[in-house]
Formats: C-alpha cells, sequence, structure tokens
C-alpha cells in the first residue's frame, strides 16, 4: 500500500478519510494482526510537537487521522491532499463498529470511568444491537506497575476481542496504545473523547461549527477550567507553527518513528 503520511509540523498525519480508515482497522482485525491508531486535532498534533519522544512515538503509529478541520486543513494546505473532510474520531468509531457487528467482531473497551462505561454500553447496543462487547475495562488513573502490562494483554486476548477502543485522552491513549500493540494481535483505536460523547455525556456542537473548524470553542464553553490552556495557548502555537513549516522558515523535520516499547505508561 502507497503511504499516505504526510508531515504536519513533523508529525506524520496520514492522508485519509472515513471508508479507507475503517477498512484498515477492519482487516487489521480479519488478519489477526497488530495495528495502532489515532485521531489527532491540534492538541494531538502539538504534543507531538513540543515532546519529541510523543512525536516519535506518534510516528510509529500505523494511522494518524485528522481528527480536526485544521489538521485537514493543514494536509491541504502543505501537501495538496485534497481531503474534502476530516476523519473525526468519534464517527469513525461509529462505523468501525458497525463494521464489526456486521462481522460479528467482538469489541474491547479500555478507559473512562465505571460511570461513563455504564452509560456507554446500552447506548452502543441501542445502536447496533448485533455489537459483541467481549470485555470492559475502566481507567485506574494511575501509573502501570512491573508486569501489568502483560497482565491487561493477556485479559484482553482471553476475552476474545479483535479490537480495542483506547479512551484514556490525549496524549495517555497514545502512550498505552503504543505501549500495548506489540502484545496484542489486534487493532487497537485511540478515541478521544468518543465514550463520553457516546454516553451521552458530552453534546456535540452544531454542524456548521464543525465545519468551520470551531468545535474547539465549543469544548472550551462546555469545560473552560480543563481546557482554557489547551485552546488559548496551543491553538496559536499550532497555527504560527504551520504558517512557518508553509513558508519554509521552519524545517518540520519528524524524528524517526519509535522503534521500542515503554515499559511504564499510564492505565
Amino acid at each position: 500500500m502507497t503511504s499516505r503520511k504526510r508531515n504536519v509540523l513533523g508529525v506524520l498525519v496520514d492522508a485519509t478519510d472515513y471508508a479507507a480508515a475503517t477498512e484498515e482497522v477492519v482487516l487489521a482485525a480479519r488478519e489477526r494482526r497488530p495495528m495502532a491508531l489515532t485521531a489527532l486535532a491540534v492538541h494531538g498534533v502539538m504534543t507531538g510537537v513540543l515532546d519529541p519522544a510523543h512525536n516519535a512515538r506518534l510516528n510509529s503509529f500505523d494511522v494518524v487521522t485528522p481528527d480536526g478541520q485544521p489538521v485537514r486543513w493543514a494536509l491541504n494546505l502543505l501537501h495538496s491532499a485534497g481531503l474534502d473532510d476530516r476523519v473525526y474520531g468519534p464517527e469513525l468509531t461509529l462505523r468501525v463498529l458497525a463494521r464489526f457487528a456486521d462481522e460479528g467482531l467482538p469489541v474491547y473497551l479500555y478507559g473512562s470511568t465505571e460511570e461513563t462505561l455504564s452509560r456507554l454500553i446500552p447506548a452502543l447496543e441501542r445502536m447496533f444491537p448485533a455489537l459483541k462487547i467481549a470485555g470492559v475495562e475502566p481507567s485506574k488513573f494511575r501509573q502501570v506497575q512491573p508486569g501489568e502490562d502483560v497482565e491487561i494483554a493477556d485479559r484482553i486476548r482471553a476475552s476474545g476481542a479483535r479490537l480495542v477502543l483506547v479512551g484514556l485522552g490525549c496524549p495517555r491513549q497514545e502512550v498505552f496504545t503504543y505501549a500495548m500493540r506489540p502484545l496484542l494481535d489486534m487493532p487497537l483505536m485511540a478515541v478521544g473523547a468518543a465514550f463520553d460523547y457516546h454516553a451521552g455525556l458530552l453534546r456535540n456542537p452544531p454542524p456548521w461549527m464543525q465545519r468551520a473548524g470551531l468545535e474547539w470553542f465549543w469544548r472550551l464553553g462546555l469545560e473552560p477550567k480543563r481546557l482554557w490552556k489547551r485552546y488559548v495557548i496551543l491553538n496559536p502555537a499550532y497555527l504560527a507553527r504551520l504558517g512557518a513549516q508553509k513558508t519554509g522558515l521552519w524545517k518540520a523535520r519528524p524524528p524517526a518513528p519509535a522503534a521500542e516499547r515503554l515499559s511504564t505508561f499510564a492505565v
């Protein structure tokens, strides 16, 4: 397959769409092979820009989709990608789950809280009556203990799952996905706030705000204390670096993809 990865501020993002990304996840599940996918908005890209080790980690992912409109715009601006739409994590999650329900492939939900998962599971079962949920495991909100990564992987494999949805928030979910990929023969998807959205705990902005790239403004209004720094500081920094990359004033050289799995991460 021809590589679709493109350099956005040194982070390699795939110039892909919903259909192609969904198919890659389903194919990996059918073939029982490891795969790591994440959907990055501006905040996710900037975590890589500001942390070279995390940048290398992201660049080792099999698929990195343009979750936010500003990331899609960057692909079109810098690389003439011709993308008509972003690949939004919550929407991609639903498309993948629809395929897994149709094909009888079980899924495992990892992360978030017991309260969120207790609302998410019935919501997913209403949307996809044929969906098989092999296992559910809320976040422990702490660092992994020695050997615990292997125990987590053993539980997931024993469940019979063919996909793991990881809802730990950025960048914890990417660190977890990166670390677990060598231990599992199935795709892992870092899905961000998808658990909260589909559990009914977060409201989606109006479609016009999503098309205009103003979802960040909507989220800021819902959670100002938690998100103000992410958007007020990182959004201008993203735009400044994007302009510098476009004009050639800054050479955004991607670090080599990370080759070794981290021994500690958050669970």
